[in-house]
């Protein structure tokens, strides 16, 4: 069709104009579509007229917060033989549900936890009530009223293994699509079921992470995130209780943390920024101003190009730093301390997480010392030396050293949790303090867990003029931290610190494959979403 100069429409060239009785039986098919359609969605969400359980199940309108609704909820986790006989209402997720005969066996799952419920046929619940609950859809979020009872035999599949649900009354709050892009179940099989039954159960990594809120829902994932929220809240209740404070580090910054060239470059206004790679110069700045002892907790950025199962472009950093009186090893010592404190919150407060997650991922226990086992760097080469690999006295550790080492410290002090000091100088940043005995070492240090390196630190130079010869060397452009060296000419005094990857130190203490599982929505050089 085309307009006309009155603007109405005219046939087309080459097309023929419908006359008026097609068109209003073109309009009359329509109507007749919509009204079937309407009436067929009326049919999907509502029970017959003459069932005798209508009011008790359906579809519910979407939640506007239209009104306040009494009714109070019981979490599935909180359901025990002492509930038997009360009446509740439950909201979750309908994990599985099963029709045999009259009866539909439905599992909830709220989180991790689960709990069986089931309809039956009776003078109560009508065959078509049945009939709807086992036509949910899988994730689909349903409010559950019931009478709890206790069960004659456990039931294994369920975290609720003594009391099951007798149905009342069953509403979707929130229906998900019938197909999944993967089971949740699937999602959640132990790996040694994954290696026995081969690929077809296995649910892969990228399908994982591309379908991440579905992946999340599994009792291993809630378990993790739960335990990482607890690694966060221990670093700053013992840090805290250890006199420290906690500031706020920009995450915007004019030059390179670290002087290197592993940074992502950002448009600021006219200009050019970074992200920064570490808070340290802040955390030093803030020693300088008489805090201390702080720390911090947040986003940190890397751009190196590192597609391993221990990298991400962006995770969070624990960090701290504090002031001392004569030697770094009075820091060193609140930090190994530290961890062994939060090791031991994790057993105590964190036992069920950790029981989940072995659940699905068969790992031994984590197992530290207290103190912390602390070794040189002279004695770990040693070591390495002993097993066949020979390192030169200025060289870095390889990934494959740091797992040999682990294997060998393990071996020899039954330790998952050591702490290496004096590291070559020559493989430290421009801040770090040189060994005053020994010109080719480093007041610097790691730790590491399971043979990967969790922490790295040092003292800190805090002579301003010292400072600015070590960037020179380092190549590092002075103009660009001059703020920084500034803010050590009124005086500031000695210190020493470190940075932790919070997600290393989650795989590593559950034992772990892969870094991506403790990261909820992982960054890395190939991934950005979701």
């Amino acid at each position: 069709m085309v307009q006309d100069k009155e603007n109405e429409a005219v046939p087309a060239e080459g097309t023929q104009a419908k006359s008026k009785k097609q068109l209003k039986k073109e309009a009359k098919d329509s109507a007749k579509a919509a009204k079937k359609d309407r009436k067929s969605q009326v049919a999907e969400t509502q029970p017959p007229a003459d069932d005798y359980s209508v009011g008790k199940y359906g579809n519910t309108p979407m939640i506007q917060s239209k009104e306040h609704v009494q009714r109070h909820y019981v979490h599935v986790k909180d359901l025990d033989p002492e509930s038997a006989g009360k009446t509740v209402w439950i909201r979750g997720r309908l994990h599985t549900s099963r029709a045999i005969g009259k009866q539909c066996f439905v599992l909830i799952r709220q989180q991790q936890y689960t709990v069986q419920a089931i309809l039956a046929v009776n003078d109560a619940i009508s065959k078509p009530m049945v009939k709807f609950a086992s036509n949910i859809s899988k994730e689909s979020i349903v409010d559950v009223e019931a009478e709890v009872s206790t069960v004659a035999s456990k039931i294994e599949k369920c975290t609720q293994k003594d009391v099951e649900l007798q149905v009342k009354q069953i509403w979707v709050i929130s229906s998900a699509k019938p197909q999944l892009p993967l089971q949740i179940e699937d999602a959640a099989r132990p790996i040694t079921e994954e290696e026995v039954e081969g690929p077809n159960i296995a649910v892969n990594q990228d399908t994982r992470l591309d379908n991440r809120v579905l992946d999340l829902r599994t009792p291993a994932n809630q378990a993790i995130f739960r335990l990482e929220a607890g690694v966060c809240r221990l670093f700053r209740d013992i840090l805290t209780d250890k006199g420290f404070v906690e500031i706020h580090t920009p995450k915007i910054i004019s030059a390179a943390s670290e002087g290197g060239a592993n940074v992502f470059t950002v448009s600021y206004f006219k200009g050019s920024a970074y992200l920064a790679q570490s808070p340290q110069l802040y955390k030093q700045m803030a020693i300088a101003a008489d805090f201390d002892r702080v720390f911090t907790v947040g986003a940190v950025f890397r751009a190196e190009d590192s597609n391993t199962h221990r990298h991400l472009t962006e995770f969070v950093g624990l960090d701290l730093e504090m002031a001392f009186k004569h030697h770094y090893h009075e820091v060193l010592d609140v930090i190994g301390q530290t961890f062994t404190d939060m090791f031991r919150g994790l057993q105590e407060k964190y036992s069920a997480e950790i029981a989940a997650v072995a659940k699905q991922y068969p790992v031994e226990p984590f197992v530290f010392l207290d103190p912390p086992l602390r070794l040189e760097f002279s004695e770990a080469r040693a070591l390495l030396k002993e097993a066949g690999v020979d390192l030169g006295e200025e060289d870095d550790l390889s990934t494959p050293d740091e797992k040999l080492l682990g294997r060998l410290v393990k071996a020899k002090f039954d330790t998952d949790f050591y702490i290496l000091d004096k590291y070559p100088l020559a493989v430290r940043p421009f801040y770090t303090m040189p060994d005053p005995n020994n010109p080719k070492t480093s007041n610097s240090y790691d730790m590491f867990m399971r043979g990967e390196e969790i922490l790295s630190g040092a003292q800190r130079i805090h002579d301003p003029e010292y400072l600015t010869e070590r960037a020179k060397v380092h190549g590092v452009d002075i103009e660009k931290i001059a703020a920084y060296i500034e803010s050590f000419r009124y005086g500031c005094p000695p210190h020493a610190g470190g940075g932790i990857g919070m997600e290393r130190v989650v795989m590593l203490y559950l034992g772990l494959d892969n870094i991506r599982k403790t990261s909820m929505f992982p960054r890395d050089p190939k991934r950005i979403t979701p």
